[in-house]
């Protein structure tokens, strides 16, 4: 089967390093499983059974939102396509396939997660992005949820802007 990079928390003992929210480690392992479903076409029982036995970490994730956000990805993911398409600035077959994995979980929780704000969504999606994509995925990841937000949670962003203006 292929795998996605996995980051490591060998660093997650460290002083130093930063301890993941079991969020976030569930949105990583998400975005292995759909970025594993892409190249492989595996189904996604088989997709969470092997990340559960290839990561000693995968039980510090928060497995309902793993869940839900990977599942719901996958099974949406020509509708969350369609959703995020017209925010790019290229081709959807010019996007490597981290971005689009990151992009499909993104969307997907803008649309499916509104008690989460969107500011979160877009954090936490530039980080990873940061984590498993190419050196400039991250701006690239930002620049479409930023587009997307602005047109499926309208009222929150504007919201967020005129707070920020004071």
């Amino acid at each position: 089967m292929n795998t996605a990079a996995q980051p490591s928390d060998a660093t997650d003992s460290q002083a130093k390093a930063p301890h993941k929210s079991a969020r976030r480690r569930a949105r990583e392992f998400a975005v292995q499983g759909i970025y594993q479903w892409q190249l492989s076409g595996d189904t996604v029982t088989r997709i969470e059974t092997f990340l559960r036995e290839s990561s000693p970490y995968f039980h510090k994730a928060d497995e309902k939102l793993f869940r839900e956000v990977f599942y719901g990805a996958v099974k949406q993911a020509d509708e969350l396509q369609i959703g995020f398409t017209p925010c790019l600035d290229r081709s959807i077959e010019e996007i490597s396939p981290v971005e689009k994995a990151v992009l499909l979980m993104g969307t997907f929780e803008l649309l499916h997660k509104p008690e989460t704000p969107y500011a979160v969504i877009i954090n936490e999606c530039i980080e990873i992005a940061k984590t498993f994509g190419g050196t400039d995925g991250h701006k690239f990841v930002n620049g479409v949820l930023d587009k997307l937000a602005l047109r499926v949670r309208q009222d929150e962003v504007e919201a967020a802007r005129a707070k920020r203006r004071g």
